[in-house]
């Protein structure tokens, strides 16, 4: 399968990234890209897109990373809303306590479910046939 994505390029502090159109199971930075699609500059803003070359690997079935996605939508090739990239916070041991008591006590109200079930079913075969 094909993705669109991003490959690291530059000095140390200093990145700059290709746009590059590859298959998904190879490493990105393994620098074996199947087309260069343009470059993304993270300290100056600067983005250089090949916006006709983006929409034909769209069309052949390429997956954009969520990172691309963001950009091809800011720089209007394609359609859609952004996608959240950031990452999640880390829950704190109150909060982690509070889930598994949650889930504790909806495996707790299944649990009556299927006992509740299986005792209407018991007395359905049990009630006499005439």
């Amino acid at each position: 399968m094909l993705s669109i994505r991003l490959v690291r390029a530059g000095k140390k502090h200093q990145a700059f990234f290709k746009i590059v159109v590859s298959d998904k199971r190879r490493s990105a930075s393994s620098n074996l890209f199947i087309e260069d699609l343009g470059f993304y500059n993270p300290m100056t803003k600067e983005k250089k897109l090949k916006a006709d070359r983006i929409k034909y690997w769209l069309s052949q079935g390429a997956k954009s990373s969520e990172t691309i996605h963001n950009i091809l939508v800011s720089e209007k090739i394609i359609e859609g809303k952004k996608i959240a990239v950031h990452k999640k916070k880390k829950l704190t041991e109150a909060e982690i306590a509070e889930l598994a008591k949650k889930a504790e006590q909806e495996k707790a109200a299944k649990n009556a479910e299927k006992q509740e079930e299986k005792a209407q079913e018991t007395e359905n075969t049990e009630a006499p046939k005439e």
